[in-house]
């Protein structure tokens, strides 16, 4: 499979940019071989600028980078469609969107979303947040609050008040999740696990 970049105007296909958890269109770009290559090599969304001549890394300016997941190529290969995970708003407005729409993850992604907002924490630290609080810690903190939030979800568990015992779990999934980031792994890498020992 090759794109056809060479029989299109200026050697430039459009890129269609969509959130890998939410499936939401994010924007639409141009590329060149050279964007493309360039966005496969970094897997951070590059284009061509149409505007400018030269190529663009998307957030190399705001830190808003669009990391990408997978590239699929349309059936007249001369059509990209790249989903990826952004790092904050895609809109140069402030927009989640270039076609101003909210970037709300479906129920069943949100733990991905909510993993992607701790990453960005930790990449990009907020003064006040919880989250860096815990961060800053580090590593030895952040396992002693698992422990902790976790007894506190068992101890929850034998009595019936239904809104302690979620206000537990969703402590402990939090904090998991901050736990794993910090760690460098990701949902999707326990998820493998899981996945291998179901076979």
């Amino acid at each position: 499979m090759e794109l056809q970049f060479s029989q299109s105007p200026q050697g430039l296909l459009p890129a269609i940019i969509q959130d890998a958890d939410s499936s939401v269109v994010l924007m639409l770009g141009y590329m060149n071989k050279e964007a493309y290559e360039k966005t496969c090599a970094e897997n951070k969304v590059t284009f061509f600028s149409r505007s400018r001549q030269t190529l663009w890394t998307k957030g190399e300016t705001s830190g808003n980078f669009l990391s990408v997941v997978p590239i699929k190529i349309d059936c007249d290969n001369d059509t990209i469609l790249i989903k990826a995970r952004p790092h904050g708003p895609t809109c140069h407005t402030g927009a989640d969107t270039c076609f101003n729409e909210i970037n709300k993850p479906k129920t069943e992604t949100f733990l991905h979303y909510l993993e992607q907002l701790i990453v960005n924490r930790k990449k990009t630290p907020v003064v006040g947040s919880y989250t860096n609080h815990l961060f800053d810690k580090g590593i030895n903190k952040i396992a002693q609050k698992v422990g902790e939030e976790a007894v506190e979800l068992v101890i929850e568990a034998k009595d019936q008040n239904e809104e302690l015992f979620l206000g537990e779990a969703a402590d402990l999934m939090f904090h998991y999740l901050v736990l794993l980031v910090e760690k460098g792994y990701s949902l999707n890498d326990v998820i493998a696990v899981l996945q291998e020992r179901h076979k």
